[in-house]
């Protein structure tokens, strides 16, 4: 399939996507919002920023050590972010406020790209992760914006899937000025697919980057106090999908026949999914209290439903134990290192394709353990609650690892100034 094919096929469904909005905002008044802005008409941005996309929640905290360091930086740079969902643009303006402009990125149409880069005027072009957009990148290209993709990654089913377009893909790539990969096999992966090898740069992920700001920890042992849970056996289970939440709440009841006083602060990864989790909590039998309503956390409850965006890092702090969501189902995991700078012993699915390296690095230095079902975790959170000093040891060493594996923010930092005027 060529790009012409690829954007004519993208125009003939524009109406089945304007109707699944429409349709999506009438349940959630916020899908309208700035609704022309996903066609390129954008306003109140300054020509001439730095642009950034992050596609939504997870590569807008990812950005968040990369934009910090920029601002610093280059105080006189002016940054956009842009967002593909309501939740990344909603995160972008929690980490950001108002130092960073943004807007949603425009559907990936000739047209639309065209309109937006004419009006925004970019420096350069920095794609969070891997969101490799044809008519963007060639746009970029037109108008010669650098584009760079940062801390980027590409799985084995995902390079598949893109050699399958071979004739889309291997021009693109060849637009593309820099990716700074995260391995050595992501390299070779990218330059099979047709991207020049001297356009690869090996830096890590600036996964490793994250650190615990003060603002973060405060708030962390604020609700400890509040939640009076210092002394009580805390997990957390983060960002978890459909199919996930049956089996965490079933471990749960595995430690409170011993733990009597455990609590579990369940985050699932998609608001959509809130209301549906809260009444699967209820018909467990479990006491439960929402976050998003303000419920206190009594002595009584065991089961805290953190129903809210953006207060994940701070909810780790609270937690003894943290399970990765994401990985009991195909959806290949979450950044566990979220959740190692805490210093907390971490369980995963076997599902961790999306962060294979880093999960891989955890397994192997004692810090992670990789369950499948009810019986498995229950077993594992039984094990750590009973030995403390195991516990401390196990999450001392992704503590450890997290901190040994910092440094892929200044190569990609190197990488984004050579690319600017």
């Amino acid at each position: 399939m060529s790009l012409f094919f690829y954007s004519i096929i993208l125009y003939l469904v524009q109406p089945i996507i304007v109707l699944r909005l429409f349709w999506r905002s009438l349940k959630n008044p916020i899908h309208r919002d700035r609704f022309i802005q996903r066609y390129g008409f954008v306003s109140n941005i300054p020509e001439g920023c730095l642009w950034i996309h992050a596609v939504s929640v997870g590569e807008t905290i990812a950005s968040e050590v990369m934009v910090k360091r920029l601002q610093q930086q280059y105080p006189e740079l002016k940054l956009l972010i842009t967002s593909t969902t309501t939740t990344g643009s909603a995160q972008v303006k929690k980490s950001f406020g108002d130092s960073v402009y943004q807007a949603y990125v425009p559907y990936d149409l000739p047209g639309s790209v065209a309109r937006f880069i004419a009006k925004v005027k970019p420096l350069q072009c920095i794609i969070m992760e891997t969101e490799l957009w044809p008519n963007l990148i060639n746009g970029c290209a037109k108008k010669n914006v650098p584009v760079v993709i940062a801390n980027a990654r590409l799985s084995e089913k995902s390079q598949r899937g893109y050699e399958r377009f071979a004739a889309i893909t291997k021009p693109m790539l060849q637009k593309i000025s820099c990716v700074a990969v995260q391995t050595d096999i992501e390299k070779q992966r990218f330059t099979s697919l047709g991207l020049p090898s001297d356009r690869v740069e090996v830096c890590g992920s600036i996964k490793y980057d994250i650190a615990l700001t003060d603002k973060v920890t405060s708030q962390a042992e604020q609700w400890r106090e509040q939640w009076q849970v210092t002394d009580r056996p805390v997990w957390i289970a983060a960002s978890t999908h459909k199919g996930e939440d049956e089996i965490l709440l079933q471990a749960h009841q595995v430690l409170l026949a011993q733990f009597n006083n455990a609590l579990l602060i369940l985050v699932p990864r998609h608001p959509e999914r809130f209301d549906s989790v809260y009444k699967l909590c209820q018909n467990t039998g479990l006491t439960v209290a929402r976050r998003s309503n303000s419920e206190t956390v009594t002595d009584g409850c065991q089961v805290l439903l953190a129903d809210t965006m953006g207060e994940l890092m701070a909810l780790y702090g609270v937690g003894n134990v943290a399970f990765i969501g994401g990985s009991l189902v195909a959806n290949g995991g979450h950044n566990m290192l979220e959740a190692a700078v805490w210093g907390l012993p971490i369980l995963s699915g076997s599902s961790v394709f999306n962060f294979a390296e880093i999960a891989q690095g955890l397994v192997t230095a004692g810090a992670m353990e990789i369950t499948a079902n009810t019986k498995e975790i229950g077993a594992q959170l039984m094990t750590l609650f009973n030995d403390p000093a195991y516990a401390k040891q196990v999450g001392d060493a992704a503590a450890r690892l997290q901190a040994s594996n910092r440094g892929a923010l200044d190569k990609l930092l190197t990488v984004v100034s050579h690319q600017l005027p």
